[in-house]
């Protein structure tokens, strides 16, 4: 059993940087969301009248 641990390390260590990248992409797209809604770009904004 000497080589399991090895490969539960390295998976281990795989599995919490997929799970720290799912944490980020969440808050990230969250907050481009939350704050689009609130702050459009300027190409999306409607002609201003005259």
């Amino acid at each position: 059993m000497f080589a399991a641990q090895p490969w539960h390390f390295w998976l281990g260590l795989v599995l919490l940087v997929a799970g720290v990248g799912a944490v980020l992409q969440a808050v990230v797209g969250y907050v481009v969301k939350v704050t689009g809604s609130k702050h459009p770009p300027k190409h999306r904004q409607p002609p201003a009248q005259q």
